[in-house]
C-alpha cells in the first residue's frame, strides 16, 4: 500500500576480507533486483532492500535468512516520497548511509498503442520509473554528499536510448531516466558518482509481458546478476554521468 512501510532483518554469516559494501535495492523482490541481491549477499555485501510486494519480500527474506541482522527489507512503495523519507531515516538509524544505491524498482505498460493505453496504466509508470528514482534521490543523495562519498546506479534500458511500438509510456520513462541521470551527474560533487545502467535482454516478466513465450530465449536474471554486480561493485567517481551496459 501506498504510504505504508513495515520492516524486518535477516543476516548472512559475513565473509572474510575488506571490501564489503553497504546496497540499497529497489524492487528487490523479483527479477533482476532479486538476483542482484542475492548475487550480492552470496559476496559478502550487506543489502538493504524494499519492494511493494510483501509476499517475495517474504520470500526473499526465508531465501537470506541466518542469525546476523545483516541485511534489511522494507515493504514499501517508491512512488510515494513520504515512505521513501521515512525509509532514508531508518536506514541511517540502522545500517548509515548506503556505498551503493541501485534504483531498480519500474514497471511497464501492456502492450497498447499510445492512445489506447489507459490514463491509469500510463500514470503508473511514470509514477514508479520516474517519480520513484527522484523520490530516492531526493532524500538519499544529501545523505551521501554528507558522507562525500556514493554511487548511484538508475535502471535504464535498451529502450531508453531506442524506441519500440506498443511500449512508449515505457520508453518515455526510460528515456527520462537516461537524460534525469545526465543532469543529476552534473550536480554532485566531487567523490560521487550517478550512471544510467542498461541491464540487457533479460527474462524477466516485465520482458514476457511483452515478448510472451519467446522471453525464454533470453538470458535468465541469475545469469545476469554477477556480471552485473562485478560492474556496479566496480563503479567510481570516474563514471559519472555515464550510460553503461551490463
Amino acid at each position: 500500500m501506498v504510504g505504508m512501510m513495515t520492516q524486518t532483518g535477516v543476516g548472512v554469516v559475513m565473509k572474510g576480507g575488506g571490501g564489503q559494501k553497504t546496497v540499497l535495492i529497489t524492487g528487490v523482490s523479483r527479477g533482476l533486483g532479486k538476483a542482484l541481491a542475492l548475487e550480492l549477499a552470496k559476496r559478502g555485501h550487506s543489502v538493504i532492500g524494499c519492494s511493494r510486494s510483501p509476499d517475495k519480500l517474504k520470500s526473499l527474506q526465508t531465501q537470506l535468512s541466518s542469525e546476523d541482522d545483516k541485511h534489511l527489507f522494507f515493504n514499501l512503495d517508491v512512488c510515494s516520497n513520504s515512505s521513501v523519507q521515512d525509509l532514508a531515516r531508518l536506514v541511517m538509524e540502522k545500517k548509515g548511509v548506503p556505498d551503493i544505491i541501485v534504483n531498480n524498482a519500474g514497471t511497464i505498460n501492456k502492450n497498447n498503442r499510445l492512445w489506447e493505453v489507459p490514463e491509469e496504466e500510463f500514470n503508473a509508470v511514470i509514477d514508479t520509473n520516474i517519480k520513484g528514482i527522484a523520490n530516492m534521490l531526493r532524500h538519499f543523495i544529501p545523505l551521501m554528499i554528507e558522507k562525500k562519498q556514493g554511487i548511484i546506479v538508475n535502471m535504464s534500458s535498451g529502450w531508453g536510448r531506442s524506441a519500440a511500438a506498443q511500449v512508449a509510456p515505457y520508453c518515455a520513462s526510460k528515456w527520462a531516466v537516461e537524460g534525469l541521470t545526465k543532469s543529476v551527474a552534473k550536480e554532485l560533487p566531487s567523490g560521487m558518482a550517478a550512471v544510467a545502467l542498461n541491464p540487457g535482454v533479460i527474462n524477466t516478466d516485465m520482458l514476457a509481458s511483452c515478448f510472451g513465450a519467446s522471453s525464454s530465449l533470453y538470458q535468465a536474471p541469475d545469469t545476469w546478476a554477477p556480471k552485473a554486480a562485478d560492474m556496479i561493485l566496480n563503479l567510481t567517481m570516474a563514471d559519472n554521468g555515464s550510460s553503461l551496459s551490463v
